[in-house]
C-alpha cells in the first residue's frame, strides 16, 4: 500500500511564489520518475515538470525559468517551487510518482489547488 500526500497550494497574487510538496509513504522499494501535472477547469491534465531518479529534469515551456522541481530521496518527497506566478498557472496540481512497491506502478496525489489572482 502506497499513499501520497500533497501540500502547499493556496491563493497567491501574480508575481508571488509557492512551494508544493508531495510525500510518499508505505511499502516502497524504489521511486523512479517523479512529476507534477496541472489541470485547469475544462482542460486536460498536463505535465508541468518531472525529475528522474538520476536528477534529470524537464519542464513545460510555459514554466521554464519560473518553476523548479526537486526531490529528497531520503524523505520520498518531491517539491515544486513556483516563482513569478501568473493567473494562467491557476489549476489543480497533482504529483505523480513511479514507484516500485509490490509491483511497478504510477501513483497520484489527491491534488492541491493553486489560485493566482489579485
Amino acid at each position: 500500500q502506497v499513499q501520497l500526500v500533497e501540500s502547499g497550494g493556496g491563493l497567491v497574487q501574480p508575481g508571488g511564489s509557492l512551494r508544493l510538496s508531495c510525500a510518499a509513504s508505505g511499502s516502497i522499494f524504489s521511486i523512479y520518475t517523479m512529476g507534477w501535472y496541472h489541470q485547469a477547469p475544462g482542460k486536460q491534465r498536463e505535465l508541468v515538470a518531472a525529475i528522474t531518479s538520476a536528477g534529470t529534469t524537464n519542464y513545460a515551456d510555459s514554466v521554464k525559468g519560473r518553476f523548479t522541481i526537486s526531490r529528497d530521496n531520503a524523505k520520498n518527497t518531491v517539491y515544486l517551487r513556483m516563482n513569478s506566478l501568473k493567473p494562467e498557472d491557476t489549476a489543480v496540481y497533482y504529483c505523480s510518482l513511479r514507484i516500485m512497491s509490490l509491483r511497478l506502478d504510477t501513483y497520484w496525489g489527491q491534488g492541491t489547488q493553486v489560485t493566482v489572482s489579485s
